[in-house]
């Protein structure tokens, strides 16, 4: 094997050091980890034919690069998003370590965010993330996307807007979040409706991820009563096994919950908690991403 030039290990250090940066932004943009690693591994592709000697900025370059493609990416995406069946969530990250110590890089990815972030327009969504997440000039971020300044702010203003119109700033609290979460579970687990009432907000809504599979319901679910009459039933459908278990992961900056049966890994269930009101305002049931790969226990 040939030994690399300086310039060529310079170039390698520079992709190294940008590496999870590229990835934080891809995920966010497109809420999949696999397309995001896809993201960066194209991303490197890119880099390796580019004479990195003569790029002035290699972190803003890379950036660059893995931002355009997940944009690419996200918009075919939705061009063919009609083939998926019922609601598409995002898919779980299990991100721990000094990036999910801070508050607000935990909030960008937490499964709300990127729920609301899925109704944002390809270039809102990654101008929104460059600024809001990762803090990027507008001068920057203009390089970035190819568009001028002006256009950029007015980007982030309807972005902006839009996540604060459908994203309420909740307390951030985790340790009331997982005692939240683990009572949510276990009045699930345990099918009791009562407990379930007591810890759902009379808001809350309930989304099911399946592609159509598994006999889910495709709509939402609205309010405490038909919410926890819904899970409740899910439940009972598991009690002739009595393996059916709940075990708590760090998932999207925040706890969740691992659904097996007998063993069997069923389902990922994450919720958004009101911290301030001690309820539960939202719930996601996913059923169809690549779920074993989630192991990272609180």
């Amino acid at each position: 094997m040939p030994k690399m030039t300086d310039a060529q290990t310079a170039a390698v250090v520079d992709f190294e050091r940008n590496q999870d940066l590229m990835f934080g932004v891809a995920y966010r943009v497109l809420g999949s980890v696999a397309d995001a690693e896809d993201v960066v591994q194209e991303s490197w592709l890119r880099w390796n034919r580019v004479d990195s000697s003569q790029v002035g900025d290699p972190r803003s370059y890379l950036v660059q690069i893995s931002a355009r493609l997940a944009v690419d990416r996200l918009r075919r995406a939705k061009a063919s998003g009609e083939e998926y069946l019922g609601p598409w969530l995002p898919e779980p990250l299990s991100a721990t370590g000094d990036a999910m110590e801070c508050a607000e890089l935990s909030e960008s990815v937490s499964m709300a965010m990127l729920v609301v972030l899925e109704t944002l327009s390809p270039l809102e969504r990654v101008t929104f993330v460059l600024r809001e997440a990762f803090e990027f000039s507008f001068a920057e971020i203009a390089d970035i996307i190819g568009r001028s300044e002006p256009a950029v702010r007015q980007l982030f203003r309807r972005a902006r807007l839009h996540v604060r119109e459908r994203r309420p700033r909740f307390r951030d609290d985790r340790g009331v979040r997982k005692h939240v979460t683990e009572r949510f579970m276990a009045a699930c687990l345990g099918s009791d409706i009562d407990a379930l009432l007591e810890v759902l907000a009379p808001e809350v809504t309930l989304w099911r991820d399946a592609n159509g599979r598994r006999g889910l319901s495709r709509s939402p679910v609205q309010g405490a009563r038909e919410v926890g009459r819904v899970l409740v039933s899910c439940a009972r459908n598991f009690t002739a096994s009595p393996a059916l278990d709940g075990s708590m992961v760090h998932l999207n900056g925040g706890p969740a919950a691992l659904i097996t049966v007998a063993g069997e890994l069923v389902g990922l269930v994450v919720v958004d908690v009101d911290a301030a009101r001690r309820r539960v305002t939202q719930v996601w049931l996913i059923a169809t991403t690549d779920l074993p790969r989630l192991s990272s226990t609180l």
